[in-house]
C-alpha cells in the first residue's frame, strides 16, 4: 500500500495560495482518478483508489502546515505503510514556479510541514516531490509571500505544475522513482 500526501493549510482562506500547491496536486490526482475526498480519523481528508494495482491512500492533513506530520505518521502507522511507500508532495520556494524535483530522501530544509513529517515519521527516508513556487519578490517576507492569494495568471501556472506533480506521484507508485525522477525532475 501507498501514501501520498500533499502539504497545505485547510480553509478557503488559504485555498489559491502557494503554500498550498501540495493539495492541488492532490486535488488534480483525485480529479483525474475520479475519487473524492472525505473527513478521516487522521485529522485530513481522505480518498483511496487503486494505481497499477496498488491500494493508494491520498491524504491532506487539516492540522495547518506546522503539524503536518501528526496526520501523515498516524494514517502509516494505522495501515502499516513503510516509509518508501510514503509520497509527500510539497511547495518548494528553492525553485522556481513550474520546475518539479523528486527525491528519494532528504533533509527538510526551511519547509516546516516537511520538518514535522520527518519528526513524527522518524525518518528523512521517503519519496517527496518538490512543487517550485520560486523565491519571494524583493521586500516581501517568505511567510507573506508563501501565504499570498495567487493572480490569475499565477493559478494557471499553478494547475500546470500541479497536473504534473500529481502525474510524478503516480509515476513513483506505478513504475518507481527512478522513472518518475527521469520522467519529471526539473534539469
Amino acid at each position: 500500500m501507498y501514501l501520498i500526501v500533499g502539504l497545505g493549510n485547510p480553509g478557503l482562506k488559504y485555498r489559491k495560495t502557494p503554500h498550498n500547491a501540495g493539495f492541488m496536486a492532490l486535488d488534480e490526482l483525485a480529479a483525474q482518478q475520479k475519487v473524492r475526498f472525505s473527513k478521516s480519523a487522521f485529522e485530513a481528508q481522505a480518498a483511496e483508489l487503486f494505481l497499477g494495482g496498488e491500494k493508494v491512500l491520498l491524504l491532506k492533513p487539516q492540522t495547518f502546515m506546522n503539524l503536518s506530520g501528526r496526520s501523515v505518521a498516524a494514517a502509516a502507522r494505522y495501515y502499516n505503510i513503510p516509509p518508501e511507500h510514503i509520497v509527500v508532495v510539497y511547495d518548494d520556494k528553492d525553485m522556481a514556479l513550474g520546475k518539479l524535483r523528486i527525491r528519494a530522501k532528504g533533509s527538510a530544509g526551511s519547509h516546516n510541514g516537511m520538518k514535522s513529517v520527518i519528526e513524527c515519521l522518524g525518518t528523512e527516508e521517503f519519496p517527496r516531490v518538490r512543487f517550485g513556487i520560486g523565491k519571494p519578490p524583493e521586500g516581501m517576507r517568505l511567510m507573506d509571500y508563501v501565504l499570498h492569494h495567487l493572480s490569475r495568471e499565477e493559478q494557471r501556472l499553478y494547475a500546470e505544475s500541479a497536473e504534473k506533480s500529481a502525474q510524478a506521484a503516480m509515476e513513483i507508485v506505478v513504475h518507481g522513482l527512478e522513472a518518475a525522477q527521469q520522467k519529471y525532475s526539473s534539469k
